[in-house]
């Protein structure tokens, strides 16, 4: 599984930093290091949505404050 985070400075502002730190935390408390690959990319283009985040491809727009429930139905239910 492949997640990729936008760092772009749109997404940067909106809180893409906590984001990835959050998710950083969450694979690895899950033990899912092995399964999941996680990434930095820049503008997705679709800056209003922002923080973009792609999980096989798959758009969502993710907050620093849902990343948790992100993580709970998109990754960790399907890795």
């Amino acid at each position: 599984m492949k997640i990729t985070v936008c760092i772009g400075s749109s997404c940067h502002i909106k809180g893409s930093r906590q984001v990835v730190e959050q998710l950083q935390y969450l694979i690895r408390e899950n033990g899912l290091n092995d399964k999941v690959e996680l990434g930095g990319t820049f503008c997705m283009g679709k800056c209003q949505q922002g923080v973009c985040v792609t999980v096989d491809d798959k758009f969502f727009s993710v907050s620093p404050e849902s990343v948790d429930e992100f993580f709970n139905v998109n990754v960790l239910e399907k890795a």
